[in-house]
């Protein structure tokens, strides 16, 4: 599923191609991936049809697009679950085979014409959800600064890096907290954009267990986690996100290339590359997790005593 540097690069490559830009016409091919719209086809057809795409938003792995045009302030907000794509391309372009929304925008020098959500496992979704304002009166997400977050997103935690991500507060959330930190960081509530492949990499970072109760942080364990967290997803942007398959792509179809440079995620029975670099031979770990599975190193992410499974 992709995570906040996938969603990110996406963002990005929206916000070059279709800000800004009139939406004239709305095709759904599969209703199924406006099921979210709770007020159905016709109006969320008739919505957006003629409004303004103002900025493309994130927060975490939540993507809104703030409408002009709407009575009251709406947004486009769009869930890529597990295989949803944003592509932009030029009309005359064969459509995919898993195509279940188009959208026809206005011309634009040298852009292309529509605005494609692909969805081969019907996961994700798009809808219209209404504005409302940010409990901290700071802006909704990165894009944008507007104090204002899709009420379908305002459950979600600010991600580490957004400038108004509270770590004190952050700190102070898992202190009270009887989990294990992983399952404290995949808690979109808590902080978001986080899934299983960047908490892995963030704790082998950080050199912290990820059965590591939540009660036994101090401040510093905590600055040291926001840090590693941070320094994965700058990394992972850089490289346009992680791909294992064609289910993640940017907005032109291109596939990222974080894989290479994971250090935990999926290296089972593979040498711990700073164990390696200090000469000790520690191959990675696989441990069944939450229905997924950890990747950590035995030797620099020791099991602490006290550990919540």
């Amino acid at each position: 599923m992709p995570e906040l540097p996938e969603v990110e690069v996406v963002r990005r490559g929206l916000q070059s191609w279709v800000a800004g830009r009139k939406i004239n016409e709305v095709y759904v091919h599969d209703a199924r991936s406006i099921r979210r719209h709770q007020d159905g086809l016709a109006d969320f057809i008739a919505t957006l049809q003629g409004t303004t795409i103002i900025d493309i938003v994130r927060r975490g792995k939540f993507l809104w697009m703030p409408l002009d045009g709407v009575p009251g302030g709406a947004a486009l907000v769009a869930h890529l679950g597990m295989s949803g794509q944003l592509l932009v391309e030029d009309s005359t372009a064969a459509n995919e085979k898993h195509l279940k929304i188009t959208f026809d925008l206005s011309a634009s020098a040298a852009k292309p014409e529509q605005l494609r959500f692909v969805d081969q496992r019907i996961f994700g979704g798009m809808l219209i959800a209404p504005l409302v304002p940010t409990t901290d009166g700071a802006p909704g997400g990165q894009g944008s600064q507007a104090a204002t977050v899709p009420q379908a997103a305002s459950h979600i935690a600010r991600d580490v890096l957004d400038l108004n991500f509270d770590i004190e507060s952050f700190h102070r959330r898992l202190r009270i907290r009887r989990t294990s930190i992983k399952r404290a960081m995949l808690d979109q509530g808590l902080v978001s954009g986080v899934g299983n492949i960047y908490a892995d990499e963030a704790l082998w970072e950080a050199q912290m267990h990820y059965a590591r109760p939540t009660d036994t942080l101090r401040r510093p364990d905590t600055v040291r986690l926001v840090d590693a967290l941070s320094t994965i997803m700058d990394r992972a942007l850089a490289a346009g996100g992680t791909s294992f398959d064609q289910l993640y792509v940017n907005v032109n179809g291109a596939s990222g290339y974080f894989s290479r440079s994971l250090n935990a995620y999926g290296r089972n029975g593979q040498q711990c590359h700073r164990c390696a670099d200090e000469g000790k031979l520690s191959l990675i770990r696989r441990d069944a997790f939450m229905g997924r599975s950890s990747y950590w190193c035995p030797a620099c992410q020791r099991v602490p005593r006290n550990a919540r499974f």
